[in-house]
């Protein structure tokens, strides 16, 4: 009888073939513990319901009860960090803990879910949008918000940048009332899914720098302007404006070179490039150093899958998040890069 129950909790992934839990269970303090390291994923594995109820801040979520768990699972975590699990009272993390385990994944488990870390007096969020975590080289914490589209949220040293905010696309909307208002805005060019001076206006309080293209600026009336190749050093960032193009025929109207920008952000020696509407043009091979990459993937406007997998070997960052895709399944890109060491995250950029 023994050897058939430990026959079934492996074929449900908790145990080794010896019976052996193949996953590390730990308490709040040594799971919280994690939270803070970044080569730790923290992986929510309850329903979106749950999820949006109080989660751990930084969490991604995939449900552990649905079909294409392992599918989306394998797309979304990096093999070579550690998935710290959790779920409400710990059952369900365990059960997903073990299969992602069965895939050679590193997995820790937090005993008693989430109901044990509210009882230790462990702070959740209510924040929807999927965040990543970064410390900077003096260890500030960076918190990057996936909104929408090509809409980033930046929390850096008690400082607010949007990039490109955009209230509404389609049946998308992002609620920016709910965000404090900005210290920088940043915006890429003048096409709609990118420049909303409605939202602008919104999040614009006495202070804040807006940062734009050429075109912006005469539409919105006023920011400062920024060209490919201009360099910006503010008290809290540096900005660099850099080229952002089309290079296929038939596409150089929808992003004519010159025009546009995209934009490398310095945060205390962290380096952020955000690409904008681009294609894999040659100015990449200068980018050098970069922490973390958004590039974006749809056609015919920015990039098809085989460019940016092109455009991410040149530019090499350590973390790289495919953005602005659409329709576009960039699932492919993670496996596409495995040999490159780039820790490629899918996030909710449709």
């Amino acid at each position: 009888m023994k050897k058939i129950i430990t026959c079934l909790l492996t074929a449900l992934g908790l145990t080794t073939a010896c019976g052996q839990e193949n996953f590390e269970n730990v308490d709040v303090a040594e799971f919280a513990e994690l939270t803070e390291n970044q080569n730790v994923v923290v992986l929510d594995v309850r329903t979106a319901e749950e999820f949006a109820e109080g989660h751990i801040e930084g969490a991604i979520l995939i449900d552990q009860g649905q079909d294409d768990f392992m599918e989306k699972a394998k797309a979304t975590l990096p093999l070579d960090k550690t998935i710290a699990i959790y779920c409400r009272s710990g059952r369900r993390s365990a059960n997903a803990a073990g299969r992602l385990a069965a895939e050679n994944y590193k997995c820790v488990n937090l005993k008693g879910g989430i109901l044990a870390w509210k009882e230790a007096g462990k702070a959740v969020t209510t924040d929807t949008y999927e965040v990543d975590i970064f410390k900077t080289k003096s260890g500030k914490l960076v918190k990057l918000h996936a909104l929408m589209h090509s809409c980033i949220r930046i929390e850096y040293n008690g400082k607010e940048i949007e990039i490109d905010p955009v209230e509404k696309l389609g049946d998308r909307i992002v609620d920016y009332t709910a965000i404090p208002n900005a210290d920088y805005i940043i915006v890429t060019h003048e096409h709609r899914d990118h420049f909303d001076g409605a939202t602008i206006r919104m999040l614009t309080k006495d202070n804040t720098q807006l940062i734009m293209n050429q075109r912006c600026t005469e539409m919105y009336g006023s920011g400062k302007a920024m060209t490919n190749g201009q360099k910006l050093i503010l008290k809290d960032i540096t900005i660099e404006a850099v080229p952002a193009y089309n290079t296929t025929e038939g596409h150089l109207q929808f992003h004519p070179k010159g025009r546009d920008n995209g934009y490398i952000l310095t945060l205390d020696g962290l380096r952020i490039y955000i690409a904008g509407d681009t294609e894999d043009i040659p100015e990449m091979s200068a980018i050098k150093d970069i922490d973390i990459a958004f590039l974006p993937c749809n056609q015919p406007y920015t990039m098809t899958i085989e460019q940016l997998v092109r455009a991410a070997k040149t530019i090499k960052p350590k973390v790289l998040f495919p953005y602005h895709y659409g329709k576009t399944d960039v699932t492919t890109i993670p496996s596409q890069l495995a040999s490159e060491g780039i820790d490629v995250r899918i996030r909710h950029y449709e």
